[in-house]
């Protein structure tokens, strides 16, 4: 159970928002507000208030950091993109929870069934969804956007997007105190601060040694942070000079020698994988292994309903570097097809909230499956409308960059924001294995998204483009970082 701090640093996070908001520039309070609310506050502990959604260490930094940024800093931010395919999938995210609220309205019951005497026994049930529950859902829907409007809006300028790896990088840095402390004596941060330890500590347990997890969801989660600081980290030593590129070079390799040490293959993969691309190849090749990634990431659903992702060969693969990992990715693998299964009952608008998605057993509701990645509970929930709708936001930027870095030319693109287009799609990658969707994750899109519509739109901030009143006084160019007053 959280302890009393647990729930006093939930309370006084939005005025840690508004102190950040008064001393720093825009930029920088966004990315911190939200940034440092996912690492410091403490994970399970929320707000279950009526007829919205729980507020937790991910809703309460988005919705402080919007509230101060429009009504106390006046500084407006626009809900409605400027491309119409996504404006489409923003309809479609916050909308299409309507028909998933109205087709699920029956309960789930869980029963014994007596053969000698026709009598049946209720033992629990799952309530079904009504239409009160439409408002909390939709709300929570938008709630989720907050975080990629206010990075459309300011982290898409050339000083917003270096802004956006700075604070990935520092973030990173400074988290390498207490995940070396939990590596060394084991993962007891959020215990000795919080009062409770927020998974199975069987799991922070790898190699002869620990995970460290801090006041993260799980191990995984801090890995592959730490995998994101460090590109982050790369990406601008690769576009500084002088002395400057050597420190954040040698911050580069202190953080990816901590990411070893968090023992998580996926996200050691990654990095291995994504460090020389930052570091050495071209910006157009860098966006076009960011959309294939993201591709790849979309159609796995597809390719995993017909059958055609060859599981057998995947964890021969597995087996070969561990046998550990390979029964990990079994057991995922098993998860998939049951939650597959249970998916294809309602598969157009998904089975809604309440754990209604998943198998539990028919006479004691105990549940049976658990969903590790985030496709496969998107998909369970809100079926293949909320998966196309979620999925392609976070797909779109990297289509719209993708297609503005051709039409304009690679020396037109910034080269801070290829290395964040491949974080964003290294991010989907790992959607597949676990739940790592975090509002930095859209931070990171909506900042993607802004810059691409910079190029495309030259009018992207007249004044009525913006939602809540009042005009941007200042405009920072994509490309050149000056400032024109328009």
């Amino acid at each position: 159970m959280p302890n009393t701090l647990a729930y006093m640093m939930l309370m006084i996070w939005p005025l840690v928002t508004l102190w950040l908001f008064r001393r720093l520039s825009i930029e920088r309070a966004i990315l911190w507000s939200i940034l440092a609310g996912y690492l410091i506050l403490p994970p399970l502990a929320e707000f279950d208030l009526p007829l919205v959604p729980d507020m937790d260490k991910f809703t309460i930094p988005s919705v402080a950091a919007f509230l101060v940024c429009v009504l106390v800093m006046r500084r407006p931010v626009p809900l409605w993109p400027r491309h119409p395919v996504v404006r489409l999938l923003v309809a479609g995210f916050v909308l299409s929870v309507i028909p998933t609220v109205f087709t699920n309205s029956d309960p789930i019951l869980f029963q014994v069934i007596e053969n000698s005497d026709p009598i049946i026994f209720l033992t629990d049930s799952l309530p079904g969804l009504r239409w009160r529950d439409l408002g909390s859902v939709m709300i929570n829907q938008i709630i989720v956007l907050l975080p990629f409007f206010m990075a459309r809006q300011f982290l898409s300028t050339e000083t917003g997007l270096r802004e956006l790896l700075l604070a990935l990088m520092l973030a990173g840095l400074a988290y390498t105190i207490p995940s070396l402390i939990e590596i060394r004596l084991s993962p007891q941060t959020n215990v000795w601060i919080y009062g409770f330890f927020q998974h199975s500590f069987e799991q922070m347990m790898r190699s002869g040694g620990f995970r460290p997890i801090v006041f993260l969801p799980h191990g995984l989660w801090l890995a592959f942070f730490m995998m994101s600081s460090v590109l982050a980290a790369t990406a601008l030593a690769r576009a500084a000079q002088g002395g400057e590129r050597l420190r954040l070079a040698i911050a580069a390799v202190y953080l990816f020698w901590v990411l070893v040490l968090c023992k998580s293959l996926a996200s050691l993969a990654y990095g291995l994988a994504f460090v020389p691309v930052i570091a050495l190849a071209p910006l157009r090749w860098q966006i076009r292994i960011a959309l294939t990634l993201a591709l790849v990431a979309i159609v796995y659903p597809m390719l995993r309903n017909l059958g055609l992702v060859p599981t057998d060969a995947i964890l021969a693969q597995a087996e070969a570097i561990s046998a550990e990992r390979a029964q990990s990715l079994q057991y995922r693998f098993d998860n998939e097809r049951v939650l597959l299964a249970r998916a294809a009952e309602k598969p157009w608008f998904g089975w809604g909230g309440w754990g209604r998605n998943l198998i539990r057993h028919v006479e004691t509701g105990q549940i049976l499956s658990i969903p590790d990645g985030r496709w496969i509970i998107t998909f369970g929930a809100f079926g293949w409308v909320g998966y196309i709708a979620e999925m392609g936001l976070l797909a779109a930027p990297l289509v719209m960059l993708s297609g503005e870095a051709r039409r304009k030319g690679v020396l037109e693109i910034s080269p801070y924001v290829a290395p964040i287009a491949l974080i964003l799609a290294a991010t989907m990658m790992d959607m597949l294995l676990n739940a790592t969707l975090i509002p930095f994750t859209w931070i990171c899109a909506g900042a993607v998204l802004g810059y691409a519509e910079r190029l495309r739109y030259p009018d992207f901030d007249h004044p009525n483009r913006t939602l809540f009143g009042g005009a941007q006084a200042m405009v920072t160019q994509p490309s050149t970082g000056r400032r024109s007053v328009m």
